[in-house]
């Protein structure tokens, strides 16, 4: 379900890139073809559910999609598929599609976008820092404030 809550927002991205004029000069066509099928599929499946509309509003402000928003369409798309035997074959078959379209390793990601095909472990330990994208990192004890003392 993951992978349909993320393949439905990195539509509403790139979408929300084209309607501001940044698309990529070169799209590939046959994921973004696939992208919109889901998406569409998704779309009708839904309706107006409030999960999907705050996926295109997330998108569009340019954020990450919020675990709590990734969770409730998540939960919305699943509910659909246990009531419909039809959409959840559908949908299977649309991700496959998309996944085909996306290429070896099955992933996309575009400006600062992050993409991992397959499972993904961060572990820090011995007082470390580990992150997938980290910024300056300082360990250990900070300097004992006050003026600099002399040796």
């Amino acid at each position: 379900m993951e992978i349909v809550v993320g393949y439905v927002f990195a539509w509403a991205v790139r979408k929300a890139r084209r309607v501001g004029g940044r698309a990529d000069a070169e799209v590939d066509q046959a994921l973004d073809a696939g992208m919109e099928r889901l998406h569409g599929l998704v779309a009708r499946q839904l309706g107006s559910d409030a999960s999907l509309v705050r996926v295109e509003e997330e998108a569009l402000a340019g954020e990450e999609l919020t675990p709590r928003t990734r969770q409730r369409l998540a939960l919305a798309l699943e509910d659909e598929m246990e009531r419909d035997a039809v959409f959840a074959e559908t949908l299977s078959r649309a991700v496959k599609e998309v996944r085909a379209a996306a290429g070896p390793g099955g992933v996309s990601a575009g400006d600062s976008g992050l993409a991992v095909g397959g499972n993904l472990d961060i572990r820090a330990d011995h007082g470390s820092a580990a992150a997938v994208r980290m910024g300056d990192v300082h360990l250990g004890n900070p300097p004992v404030p006050g003026p600099p003392t002399q040796a």
